[in-house]
């Protein structure tokens, strides 16, 4: 498949995540190697215009407009990492330009001033003036003509982590502008200056001072020298203007394939925003059944994202939780007579001496309830339920190593819980048993939920941990097959329990809070029921997501494959 297959059949790998961004790279590799139009011997060779570079370098330096350049070291073929083509020449930068130069720091002013470029003002869509800082219109009579920006001049950012590289070309310049000493200038002498700029942006250049950039614990500069030292691909001037023309073409292409993409994509959102919001508000059974039938048979088509998975994922807690998932069952002994039969079962455990008394608890005004419960099912708090506390972690400092030496005892973090999805199964560290008499180990099936840091995740117990008082834990009474649904439930309200937290850097919020949280409680036969259903639809969902990455991942290899194939072969673009 050569280079022009590629822009044809565009529509076969466009749904790899970066297509678009890696297809304006393919087409700035594809001008840069001299494969995006043809060559025409009768171009003026390229040697006719480094001649007439150098005379009106000669020129310039006469009159003062330039400097005489320093000794240049002798170009080494292989400092380009591909085959030029036979009317091309390999040349530094500084053998095409008038002038590169970094700018200089200014006299920053206060209130009025004029603006300077920084490195924050070049942006790859041009150049940005709204965050310019400004310097005193008094300071601006010091700088040289020269250093002020003229059109055509390329401005090539010179540090700074995620913008050390990026390069734009000046549009007819307004007024007197300047740059700071983070911005080198650029001025091309009677070479396409956008041609330049392609090859200083392309993955040759650009890639690679990003990468050093990124991997570099230390600043990394673009001084002056390497500008002037880089490497350029010289095709003959009529061939350069052939390639901006050709490049300015396939990047307007471009835009429309992001324009169609973005297009789509919103229209794919909508329908997806619609048909859930059907589901979650079915007027009776008949119409939900009608709704879900007609989202889970467009799945397919509907889910290109993981945004729309976790949406889906949601929406199914939310209906599980509002029992719209499965039907009730009038057989079904209501949650009512349940919740007699677990306060009963409370009142023995803390004769045994296994639970302590609740909380307590103003009656539950269900005219301040969220939502209207199906027939059978009423609402509770967790300390009516079970057993309901915050973790323990008294001596401080929390990480004195007296407390973790030889220990055995597994420790639970915010952290595991926020990364659990539902099941915790990492821990922090390991208590020893002085680290155990100062905390508190709770069991296996443990439902924790977060009060500070990550607010509300929640998790349960795959083992027997400790945990500190910034997780607050709930063991259900022993007549609840597991905390499931109450998991389940703590995912849909973690929005609305954010809301409590104050706004303060480590937002939290406290024990009372959590005590007062309406819980929607079902009939057990239902919970069991919920549950499986939840299972069954979450491991769907799995599934989904699962082949949506594969699905990323062979587009991105096909595309991969299909621009590799193309940038090795000598067919052109036409």
């Amino acid at each position: 498949m050569n280079a022009s297959h590629v822009l044809d059949h565009f529509d076969r790998i466009s749904d790899a995540p970066d297509a678009i961004p890696r297809l304006r790279r393919f087409i700035i590799d594809l001008a840069v190697r001299g494969k995006l139009v043809e060559q025409n011997p009768n171009d003026e060779p390229v040697s006719e215009l480094l001649k007439r570079i150098q005379a009106e370098k000669a020129r310039l330096v006469k009159e003062g407009q330039s400097i005489q350049d320093k000794a240049l070291a002798p170009i080494d073929e292989n400092e380009v990492p591909f085959k030029l083509p036979a009317t091309w020449r390999l040349v530094r930068l500084r053998n095409i330009t008038s002038y590169i130069q970094r700018g200089k720091s200014p006299k920053y002013a206060t209130n009025d001033g004029l603006p300077v470029v920084s490195q924050k003002c070049v942006q790859w869509h041009g150049l940005d003036l709204a965050s310019a800082k400004l310097i005193t219109r008094e300071s601006i009579d010091e700088y040289d003509d020269v250093r002020f920006l003229q059109d055509r001049d390329l401005l090539w950012n010179s540090t700074g982590t995620g913008t050390i590289g990026r390069i734009i070309r000046v549009r007819k310049p307004a007024g007197k502008l300047v740059c700071d000493s983070h911005v080198t200038v650029v001025r091309c002498l009677e070479v396409d200056a956008e041609y330049v700029r392609s090859w200083l942006s392309s993955d040759h250049v650009y890639g690679s001072i990003e990468d050093r950039a990124a991997g570099s614990t230390n600043q990394v500069e673009l001084t002056s020298e390497m500008a002037s030292n880089q490497i350029v691909p010289l095709a003959p001037i009529a061939e350069q203007h052939r390639i901006v023309a050709k490049v300015d073409e396939l990047m307007a292409l471009c835009d429309r394939f992001k324009a169609a993409q973005v297009e789509r994509e919103s229209r794919r959102d909508k329908l997806v925003t619609a048909s859930l919001h059907r589901l979650n508000n079915g007027a009776n059974a008949d119409e939900f059944r009608e709704h879900a039938r007609f989202h889970f048979h467009q799945l397919p088509r509907l889910t290109t994202r993981v945004e729309h998975i976790q949406q889906l994922r949601q929406t199914i807690l939310n209906l599980a939780v509002r029992g719209k998932l499965v039907p009730q069952d009038p057989v079904d002994e209501p949650a009512s007579e349940l919740l007699k039969r677990i306060h009963a079962e409370k009142v023995q455990m803390i004769r045994e001496g296994k639970a302590t008394k609740d909380p307590k608890l103003p009656p539950i005004d269900e005219n301040e309830a969220p939502f209207d419960l199906p027939q059978g099912w009423t609402w509770a708090r967790f300390p009516e339920l079970g057993i309901f506390g915050r973790g323990r972690s008294k001596h401080r400092p929390r990480n004195d190593a007296s407390l973790f030496e030889g220990g055995t005892h597994l420790f639970v973090q915010t952290g595991d819980v926020a990364r659990s999805n539902g099941v915790i199964e990492t821990y922090t560290s390991k208590y020893n048993d002085i680290g155990l008499a100062q905390s508190a180990k709770w069991p296996n099936g443990t439902l924790c939920i977060t009060i500070a840091a990550n607010i509300a995740d929640s998790g349960i117990l795959s083992f027997d941990a400790c945990f500190p008082d910034s997780v607050v834990g709930f063991i259900p009474v022993p007549l609840f097959p597991s905390a499931r649904y109450f998991e389940y439930f703590i995912r849909t309200a973690k929005a609305d329990l954010l809301e409590f937290a104050p706004a303060t850097a480590q937002k939290n919020i406290n024990l009372g809070i959590l005590n007062a949280v309406l819980i929607p409680l079902p009939p057990l036969a239902e919970q069991h029921r919920i549950v499986a259903k939840v299972d069954e639809l979450m491991a769907l969902c799995d599934r989904m997501e699962a082949q949506l990455t594969t699905t990323q991942t062979e587009s991105r290899r096909l595309l991969e494959a299909v621009l590799h194939e193309a940038l090795n072969v000598d067919t052109k673009v036409s």
